[in-house]
């Protein structure tokens, strides 16, 4: 078998917090003097049963990671380890999710964050050799007023290239708020002409998939996986190209499915969805990108099919053309080197 952490591929759904190495966090936490839960710290990933208090334990853990990253160079540690970790991958471009109202207060204003962020995405970048860019992540749990502040944001700051704002996305509780709430703020985006991509299809079924889409107008959505119980809204999103952005160990952890096996990624594979795999939240999950790809080779796909997903990442991310060329010339390689 051939070795995955040297299939080029994208990473696109995967959130800044979520994105520490444990290690860090504790470092981090130990000079703050900040005390973590035992249940981060301990060796098990975090599996909840998929209901409200499910969610509710999930996020109170994600809230007490997120309060160590206070400053800039908490900040920019985040992301220029979330980088060299991707690297060591085989990821070749990352888009990393951030809502950067939870930093703001620390560095003097939602400006100030976003800028140290996008400043290390293009330090990073320059010295791993993995493209960052950015996706300003609304919230569900905010009001939508906030979205349209951060999706102002987001446009001043949009390009395609390391360092820059690729996209919007909406995330935290799909089951919170109303969808047509935050139209307008992702109205602002797409005037714009900057790619959104908002959760939906994980926590909820195929009618909030519905819901997203004809509110939203996503270009990918975050996880999706839920679709794969409606066959008529399969072949809608197929034949609109909405990628999913799929993060098996996650839907575990989360307790959508009961295992890695039983996460529908063959039956959207084969209905002829794009899938990109994602991690997600590797600190809290214990699982990172190769992970997600031996999840699926565990499952039946070929090292053609991997291939073929590689290449879906590759095609969904916001990356420009000549960046997709090469990574996907480096899939034909790694092919190449296994024959």
């Amino acid at each position: 078998m051939r070795d995955l952490t040297r299939l080029p591929k994208a990473h696109l759904h995967l959130h800044f917090t979520g994105s520490l190495r444990l290690t860090s966090l504790v470092a981090m936490a130990e000079e703050r003097g900040i005390r973590l839960p035992a249940a981060i710290t301990d060796a098990d990933p975090l599996r909840v049963p998929a209901d409200q208090r499910g969610w509710f334990r999930f996020q109170r853990q994600y809230d007490a990671a997120r309060a160590v990253v206070r400053g800039e160079a908490a900040i920019r540690r985040v992301v220029r380890e979330a980088a060299i970790d991707d690297a060591a991958e085989g990821s070749n471009r990352l888009e990393l999710q951030v809502e950067p109202s939870s930093y703001a207060p620390h560095v003097g204003g939602l400006t100030p964050a976003l800028e140290i962020i996008l400043d290390e995405a293009r330090r990073a970048s320059r010295d791993t050799g993995v493209e960052v860019g950015i996706v300003v992540a609304a919230s569900r749990i905010r009001h939508p007023l906030d979205a349209r502040t951060l999706a102002r944001l987001a446009v001043r700051h949009a390009g395609q290239g390391p360092g820059d704002v690729v996209g919007f996305g909406l995330s935290n509780d799909e089951r919170r708020g109303t969808t047509s709430d935050f139209a307008p703020a992702f109205a602002i985006v797409r005037r714009a002409g900057l790619p959104t991509v908002p959760h939906a299809g994980e926590l909820l079924g195929p009618e909030h998939v519905r819901d997203v889409v004809a509110h939203l107008g996503p270009t990918r959505l975050g996880h999706g996986v839920r679709a794969s119980e409606d066959p008529a809204l399969l072949e809608h999103l197929a034949a609109d190209g909405i990628a999913l952005e799929v993060c098996p160990a996650s839907n575990v952890s989360l307790g959508v499915y009961p295992s890695l096996g039983s996460v529908p990624l063959r039956r959207l594979f084969d209905a002829g969805l794009h899938l990109a795999l994602g991690a997600d939240d590797p600190l809290l999950f214990h699982s990172r990108l190769v992970d997600q790809y031996e999840a699926a080779r565990s499952s039946g796909f070929t090292d053609h099919e991997l291939a073929t997903l590689a290449r879906y990442s590759i095609d969904a991310s916001f990356a420009d053309e000549d960046a997709k060329r090469r990574m996907n010339a480096g899939v034909d390689a790694w092919l190449r080197e296994g024959e």
